[in-house]
């Protein structure tokens, strides 16, 4: 039995982590596929995850290949039967789409032949530039429905409920990516159609007649206004588009989950991959989020999986990852869990040319800190390389072959295509097996966290399809995408870790915002935001909440009619921005509790007439305020309406005024230190900790001011991460706290690994300490104190022994 339940996957009762390796069966020999699942096993893996291409096993129509008759790495149920007898659970992700890297996504050449009206059509009857279809034109869904059907003649036998060992099924893969990047909104006729539905059926008539200035009943007119909008609804379009789209994708699972369902799959999740990060960045990512929560939020049954892909987890890059699994579990209902279906792993070399080289701890760190917040499976992506076969109709396309990669693919994986180790292997299996040492733990763990929420406004991410030619989508989004991101997330978020703060998400659009759940409130703020949404937050304010806002205070609402809801519950007036320039060096500075600081140069500030609030930074020159402190009810909000330095003690005292306090910090001088904690319902933890820079950090770390650790100094080696346990009991008894980390527990061991010259494991134990040459042993009148006398850069394995 798969239940989801508080967060958990649980398999026969039992919480648990899932580790997956993504391996393409179709792209190996078959006498390859044992090498690779011994490699998955040596990574210390407990799962397989394989994309299902159509193209692959159905390239004439009717000829479905699954059991190998054509290929013999093409015989799906022998792949899934020899995992299951390496005893690996299995994730399958039949598609239609897949990506991948093949042809068309994955789809096969005649359903595009068959079916040329489901290839769309974009802005100003232009054709689509991505391979992508129409998903719910229901002469695809026919072929899909035939498709689903053949699979899961290969699937439900050997469902986990079945006594098989699949336990997870995605439905298609990243929804709505292709017509993002490229821009081109899938508008054929059968969805103007619906979309004109849709629209009837979410306004009234009169409404309908003020947002359109055409009869959507007249379908030749409808169809070119929609088109090709003109300005005076190019707003109203873009909102609109955006709502209906999340629509739907939602109704496309729901049929795709009802193909599944109809001829088997039942009892275990079905899964949808959110796509979205994009030049080494998470910024673009909650693009995904925002296109496709309404698509696993419709009913129970499903979890959402991260598509991650930005390369080493660095100073740059760390409260990316952090914010993204925040914004998903905003979404989530009670029930969800965090899942990364794509979770890229390797050496970065995707083009094979050594354009890139990730640093070994780029994996590590990633799981690492996925795993703190909450993350229950990761399919690291792609584990194995493989080869592109050539099909056996040419489509003289160059090169024949089944990808678009050439005759090789997964060069950057930690498996190469020959099934040689890469660099990165080592340090990747190294965290995996120390998730999977204590997996029953962190299974049921949550993060721990302060007493602060970053704010998601799904709609501030609804920006995928704007007309090339409307001067009022461009201004809108221009300003959205200038303040939802970037700044809020380089300067205060970023602050907000390396200050120590541990934080989740709350979704302020869609849900509840509550000062007894949600205390103090980080907001990314823009020009627009709708109406609704700021007087959500004047309520919360005046409630008692706080809220730390970065970015602009409104002024529009999201179609650009003017709301100055929040801004008057502030009690100011916008006057202006001020941008830096050729020769104009715009500078800021202090005053009140912000003083003394340096004047600080910056690139927009937006000014105002503030009234009663409490000026912070000002516009050297004019004097004008662009920072301020301001209560409102029985709250308060500190505004920065203007891009500045990453100034941790700024942000960190504007928390506290608050009423935010950090309550897990360390005193080590230089930053880069990310630490957060996870805790579950016996009292047992974890403290996470990552020293993203590449020398080595003293530290001790507190606890509400209380030194942790025996008040022991630690040194984080550089670039390394450490999980330590608290209170954590074993077979053994309990590790009251440790400066190793476990890696193994045995009847009567544990293995742990060093990171110190000395490393101390402190014991509550009622059995006998076996003596070793390894360690020394100290007894208290409450603990037993093993001490290392192995220094960990020579030596880091460490075994305990017990009788």
């Amino acid at each position: 039995m798969i239940e989801i339940k508080n967060k958990q996957i649980i398999i026969d009762g039992k919480p648990q982590i899932i580790m997956c390796g993504e391996i393409h069966y179709y792209r190996l020999d078959r006498n390859e596929w044992q090498d690779r699942l011994d490699k998955l096993k040596l990574a210390g893996c407990n799962a397989v995850a394989t994309y299902v291409p159509w193209l692959v096993h159905e390239p004439v129509e009717g000829e479905i290949d699954l059991q190998g008759k054509t290929r013999p790495e093409l015989n799906l149920e022998a792949f899934i039967d020899l995992c299951h007898e390496n005893d690996l659970y299995f994730f399958v992700r039949p598609g239609p789409f897949i990506m991948a890297e093949m042809k068309n996504e994955g789809v096969p050449y005649w359903v595009y032949e068959k079916h040329p009206e489901i290839i769309p059509i974009a802005w100003d009857k232009n054709p689509a530039t991505t391979p992508t279809l129409d998903y719910n034109a229901p002469g695809f869904l026919k072929e899909v429905r035939n498709w689903y059907e053949a699979v899961m003649k290969i699937v439900t036998p050997r469902l986990y409920t079945n006594g098989g060992n699949i336990i997870a099924f995605q439905l298609d893969n990243e929804i709505g990516m292709l017509s993002w990047v490229s821009n081109c909104p899938d508008l054929t006729d059968f969805v103007l159609d619906d979309f004109s539905n849709w629209l009837m059926n979410r306004y009234e008539e009169e409404v309908l007649q003020s947002r359109y200035p055409f009869q959507l009943r007249d379908t030749e007119k409808r169809n070119q206004s929609i088109r090709s909008p003109k300005e005076e609804y190019a707003a109203e379009l873009m909102k609109d588009l955006g709502y209906y789209m999340r629509y739907r994708f939602a109704k496309y699972v729901d049929t795709l989950r009802g193909f599944a369902e109809e001829f088997g799959v039942k009892d275990i999740p079905f899964v949808i991959n959110i796509h979205g990060t994009g030049g080494g960045r998470g910024f673009t990512f909650p693009i995904g989020i925002s296109q496709l929560y309404e698509s696993y939020n419709q009913e129970p049954g499903y979890l959402s999986g991260s598509d991650i892909y930005f390369g080493d987890l660095d100073m740059v890059t760390f409260q990316d990852l952090y914010l993204i699994n925040g914004f998903m579990d905003a979404v989530h209902h009670p029930d969800q869990p965090l899942t990364s279906v794509e979770f890229n792993c390797g050496d970065g070399n995707f083009g094979n040319n050594l354009g890139s080289r990730y640093d070994v701890s780029a994996a590590d760190f990633k799981t690492r800190m996925c795993i703190a917040q909450g993350n229950r499976l990761l399919n690291y992506y792609l584990f194995a390389g493989g080869r592109n076969y050539r099909l056996d109709t040419k489509v003289n396309d160059g090169n024949d072959r089944i990808a678009i990669t050439g005759e090789r693919h997964g060069f950057a994986a930690p498996v190469g295509p020959e099934g040689k180790l890469s660099y990165t292997f080592p340090r990747m299996a190294r965290a995996i097996h120390v998730m999977m040492a204590v997996s029953d733990k962190i299974a049921a763990m949550d993060e721990e966290r302060d007493e602060v929420a970053f704010a998601f406004i799904p709609d501030y991410y609804m920006t995928e399809y704007r007309y090339p030619h409307s001067e009022k989508m461009r201004e809108i989004l221009t300003n959205i995408e200038a303040n939802r991101a970037s700044g809020a997330w380089e300067l205060m978020a970023k602050s907000m870790l390396l200050s120590g703060y541990r934080f989740g998400s709350v979704d302020i659009q869609n849900k509840p915002l509550s000062v007894s759940i949600t205390p103090v409130l980080a907001l990314p703020s823009a020009r627009y935001m709708d109406g609704a949404i700021q007087r959500k937050l004047v309520d919360y304010m005046n409630d008692g909440g706080g809220i730390f806002l970065y970015g602009e205070v409104p002024q529009y609402d999201m179609e650009g009619k003017e709301c100055t809801i929040l801004a008057d519950a502030f009690g100011v007036k916008v006057k202006g921005i001020y941008r830096d320039s050729h020769k104009y060096y715009l500078s800021l500075y202090a005053e009140n509790w912000a003083a003394p600081r340096p004047e600080v140069r910056s690139h927009v500030a937006q000014v105002f007439d503030s009234g009663q609030a409490v000026p912070l930074l000002k516009v050297y020159g004019t004097d004008e305020v662009c920072s301020f402190d301001v209560k409102v009810g029985k709250g308060r909000a500190i505004v920065m309406a203007n891009a500045y330095s990453c100034d941790l003690s700024f942000f960190k005292e504007g928390f506290e005024k608050l009423g935010a306090k950090a309550k897990l910090t360390h005193d080590c001088e230089e930053h880069g230190i990310f630490m957060t904690s996870t805790s579950n319902q016996q009292g047992e933890r974890f403290i996470h900790i990552l020293n993203l820079d590449g020398f080595e950090k003293e530290l001790s770390v507190y606890e509400n001011g209380e030194a942790q650790f025996g008040g022991k100094k630690m040194t984080l080696q550089n670039k390394d991460g450490v999980m330590l346990p608290i209170n954590v009991s074993l077979n053994i008894g309990k590790i009251v706290y440790s400066t190793a980390e476990i890696t193994n527990v045995g009847a009567e061991t544990i293995e742990f690994r060093l990171t110190q010259a000395q490393d101390v494991i402190a014991l509550e134990t009622t059995k006998e300490v076996v003596p070793h040459e390894s360690y020394s042993i100290e007894k208290t009148a409450e603990l037993t104190l093993v001490k290392s006398l192995k220094h960990a850069k020579l030596d880091d394995s460490l075994v305990i022994y017990f009788k």
